[in-house]
């Protein structure tokens, strides 16, 4: 039986696309254990995987900080990552030990289960649920000024943290060491070959399997007189009024049905409206709705943009930071949505018709999430797992 350790950080858009993973590896015979957080326990468990807690191992911190240095401040990010794998060093390397698995699929985000299978010599799969970035697709990342000053202050942060995991016996020579996967690292990558930048420059290490996603029970679409445009900004950085006003809006007059999904978190008396054609709330299942979406007005996450293109979704892209903005320039590139230059209601409602009347956009959509449904998948993604284990 092979036994294998999965490795990720506490967020949902790293998580969600293991599990499906997690479970066809099960049902291949394999004995999986997942090193993750409470929040995931249920999923992983219902997977068929062992589930391993590591929520004791976090530097003090409530679950907004965190969600916000995994998404914006590199510098703080690695610092949190150096924590935990200190934190994690004695205990987990001892349960990694005892389990003796035969490789660790790690989260791209999730620098200390690299670090682990470097150190305990174990064979290292990266689990990518972004675009795959290397020497010529990293070109491509273009952080706005915040980002980019942010990055320059922590400078000496992150080579402190550097120190700290080279005297544990980590080597590591830059932040680069930790965070790129060249053309030798085995990679899963949750996307195509047409949708991944660049994609004729990585090598056949990179495994491009498709968005690895829970389809809806029915699969059918309804049957509708209006069409239905869906708004969200993800589960992170969602907490966004003076947005959701805008929308409100544009769209208020508008011969469209609107669901807007905008967070748990968010105080929904805020954008109390008595348009008849706008249904507000704070969480929905985002694939049943996208399935009879004719827009989606979204972030540009991967996991969004990806679950939209699934299904022929065109879409309006409003990015919050500069890897969501390759996402976004992505989809524009491949003529599958408009990306918003402001966000005020005028500039909302003309991106929205232009997509609704030009079928191009739907038509290029569709696309693409063929190429994400040929790609295989989860069970494409178990496949590799195997391939490498046995050679």
């Amino acid at each position: 039986m092979n036994k294998i350790v999965f490795f990720n950080i506490p967020a949902h858009g790293h998580t969600n696309p293991t599990i499906p993973v997690v479970k066809a590896l099960v049902k291949s015979g394999c004995e999986v254990t997942y090193f993750s957080f409470e929040m995931f326990r249920e999923k992983i468990e219902s997977a068929g995987a062992f589930f391993v807690g590591c929520d004791v191992f976090l530097p003090q911190a409530n679950q907004d900080e965190l969600d916000k240095k995994a998404g914006k401040d590199f510098s703080a990010l690695i610092k949190m990552v150096t924590d935990t794998t200190i934190n994690m060093e004695n205990e987990v390397l001892n349960q990694i030990n005892a389990i003796s698995p035969d490789c660790i699929v790690s989260d791209s985000v999730c620098f200390w289960g690299k670090l682990f299978a470097r150190k305990l010599n174990i064979l290292y799969i990266s689990s990518t649920t972004t675009f795959a970035f290397n020497m010529y697709s990293a070109k491509m990342m273009k952080p706005g000024i915040k980002e980019i000053f942010r990055m320059f202050l922590g400078m000496p942060r992150i080579s402190h943290s550097i120190r700290r995991l080279n005297k544990l016996g980590y080597e590591i020579n830059s932040f680069v060491d930790i965070i790129q996967n060249d053309n030798n690292t085995n990679t899963i990558v949750y996307t195509s070959k047409l949708f991944q930048p660049m994609s004729d420059t990585f090598s056949d290490r990179f495994a491009f399997v498709g968005p690895s996603l829970f389809e809806p029970l029915n699969n059918c679409r309804k049957k509708k007189s209006r069409k239905l445009i869906y708004i969200s900004l993800g589960t992170v950085l969602n907490q966004n009024d003076k947005f959701y006003q805008q929308c409100i809006e544009a769209l208020k007059d508008s011969n469209f049905d609107v669901i807007m999904s905008v967070g748990e978190k968010t105080d929904l008396k805020q954008l109390e409206t008595l348009q008849e054609n706008f249904k507000i709330q704070g969480r929905v299942n985002q694939i049943e709705v996208l399935k009879d979406t004719d827009c989606f007005l979204t972030h540009s996450g991967m996991n969004s943009v990806s679950e939209s293109l699934y299904w022929g979704v065109p879409m309006v892209l409003f990015p919050q930071h500069s890897e969501q903005g390759i996402v976004a320039s992505q989809t524009e590139k491949l003529g599958a949505g408009i990306r918003l230059k402001r966000s005020d209601p005028n500039d909302i409602r003309d991106a929205v018709n232009q997509i609704i009347n030009q079928q191009t956009y739907r038509e290029n959509a569709e696309k693409i999430g063929k190429s994400f449904r040929t790609a295989g998948g989860s069970d494409a993604a178990c496949n590799f797992i195997l391939s490498k284990i046995i050679t």
